[in-house]
């Protein structure tokens, strides 16, 4: 199980700090436009299908978790 968090926790790692240098490019004003940005297709094609399989988009899903993680550190029974 810790091996499973510490690669999770890498590829999250992973994933925002690769996304940094796209970012600062979006947010330049000289690189693509946000709807041709290859990670935007990706990104909504995978909501479509989440949202189609358990009707809740992934930004939902992420705040649901991120919610209950929250009362988890609040009550003391949160553990990595």
């Amino acid at each position: 199980m810790v091996l499973f968090k510490q690669t999770l926790l890498i590829g999250i790692l992973g994933v925002f700090l690769t996304g940094c240098s796209e970012f600062a490019l979006l947010m330049s004003g000289s690189s693509v436009a946000i709807s041709q940005n290859t990670y935007a297709k990706v990104y909504n094609g995978m909501d479509v299908l989440t949202i189609m399989n358990t009707k809740k988009s992934i930004k939902g899903h992420v705040y649901d978790n991120a919610k209950k993680a929250w009362v988890e550190v609040k009550e003391g029974s949160f553990s990595l």
